[in-house]
């Protein structure tokens, strides 16, 4: 019988895990295409029309903050299970409501499965990878998000001519159905395992996931040192290396919501129609494309070049990009007639702005928050940066369009690159390269009093 190769494994399963990412881009982007329809049919004011993004990121908070408890009791793939069972029920609960707050209600169920999936996806794939291509492997899950944003701009503009969000909608039951069957054939997490003292069955799975038995005996052995030596967690949520990783993974989740990404994967077609272009679908279907293209870069050179580095040209480009589409906008609301050439310059640099985020911001961050967290605490730790991740979420998905129409479109670009000033700041003085380093290191000079920054310094 021909032998498995432990590589493929990893990639199959990695990437069963991440259509959690599919399915989170796919209900993202789905306002975008649709808005204007549930508008019409529930008769809904501006106000009102941010309750469609907002609930679903409401109800992401809410989920990400019960999945750390879930995925301590039942474990990783079992909340993999159930995120996909809570896909599965919603959309279908969303295709029948009737009315606007049944609309809301099925809305936020959706979202309590973005939640979970968002908290449990990465911190599954960050347990299950090989330490030199982690950093790729937990990018695919932000890959799936943006490939899930695409076809669902793709798909929006196709099914435009019906003029039904129902019609729009239907098309997610499909990979919701995909993930269901395909999260049952995953396999536990090594590392959960061994939390609940199951010994041979973390090395029976490791056994399957790693190339050699000299790896399979050199992980389990670091893996059974970090919970030989850990803390009780009362004792943990005490000690001041945990609470600075946590506010950490907090103030990076806030740096990549108020980088302004979300303000276009809602609104892209507001902002080209209010840019004056006659068909704004098509500059939505170039956002998502250059999206999953950047984020394919990202996933190439996450693993070479390191996390910083990269973070460091993205946020660079996300301030250009924000003041050059700030001034423009500016522009336009002083009664400036864009030109053809100043339409094109807006295009192009929001454009450079997607770049900057898919490159950067928007895989890196899952990478750095699943990756800092020690093993003990490591479900708490994920679940409060996810959750936090879903509150800026849900304020960017319900005010941007206030923002639009009372402090302007382009003042509301300007703060969103004052954002990223202070994230060069939060990068360079606080923030670990992580890129080559196992797990059980990160963890061993975090409790070790090492500064922050640091961490990543292989131990010797």
């Amino acid at each position: 019988m021909s032998q498995v190769n432990p590589h493929n494994v990893v990639i199959r399963v990695s990437f069963i895990a991440a259509l959690a990412g599919l399915l989170f881009g796919l209900d993202v982007a789905y306002v975008n295409g649709a808005l204007n329809f549930i508008i019409r049919d529930f008769n809904l004011d501006v106000s009102a029309s941010g309750y469609v993004a907002g609930y679903l990121l409401a109800g992401s908070a809410v989920g990400a903050l019960f999945s750390g408890w879930l995925s301590s009791r039942f474990g990783r793939k079992n909340v993999l299970v159930l995120s996909a069972l809570m896909f599965t029920f919603s959309i279908t609960f969303t295709l029948l409501a009737h009315t606007f707050p049944l609309f809301l209600a099925a809305r936020f169920a959706t979202g309590l499965g973005v939640g979970i999936a968002s908290f449990v996806a990465p911190l599954y794939l960050s347990e299950i990878a090989p330490f030199k291509i982690r950093g790729a492997l937990i990018a695919m899950y932000q890959l799936m998000i943006t490939i899930g944003i695409l076809l669902m701009f793709l798909s929006n503009a196709a099914l435009a001519h019906t003029g039904s969000w129902r019609i729009m909608l239907s098309v997610l039951l499909v990979p919701s159905v995909i993930m269901l069957i395909g999260t049952l054939t995953l396999p536990e997490s090594p590392r959960f395992m061994a939390l609940i003292n199951k010994m041979d069955m973390a090395r029976q799975i490791l056994s399957k996931i790693r190339s050699t038995q000299a790896e399979v005996n050199f992980e389990m052995n670091e893996i059974k040192e970090t919970i030989r030596t850990k803390d009780s967690r009362l004792a943990i949520l005490c000690k001041g290396y945990f609470l600075k990783v946590v506010l950490l993974g907090i103030l990076l989740q806030c740096l990549q919501q108020f980088a302004g990404i979300n303000a276009f994967m809602y609104y892209s077609g507001k902002i080209f129609e209010m840019a004056g272009f006659t068909n704004p679908a098509i500059g939505t279907i170039i956002v998502g494309l250059v999206n999953v293209l950047t984020t394919l870069v990202a996933i190439k050179f996450v693993d070479k070049l390191g996390r910083k580095p990269i973070l460091y040209l993205g946020l660079g480009i996300l301030i250009i990009s924000c003041a050059v589409v700030g001034y423009i906008f500016n522009l336009q609301s002083a009664g400036v007639i864009l030109s053809e050439m100043q339409q094109y310059l807006l295009v192009g640099f929001c454009l450079l702005f997607i770049f900057g985020f898919a490159v950067s911001l928007g895989p890196i961050v899952w990478i750095l928050c699943a990756e800092i967290m020690p093993l003990e605490m490591r479900d708490l730790g994920v679940t409060i940066s996810t959750m936090a991740n879903w509150i800026f979420n849900t304020i960017i998905g319900s005010y941007t369009l206030v923002w639009f129409n009372t402090i302007g479109i382009g003042q509301t670009f300007w703060m969103f690159g004052f954002a990223s000033c202070l994230g060069l700041i939060l990068i360079k003085y606080f923030t670990p390269e992580t890129k080559d380093v196992r797990l059980e290191e990160l963890e061993a000079n975090l409790k070790a009093g090492v500064a922050l920054k640091n961490i990543g310094l292989r131990v010797k």
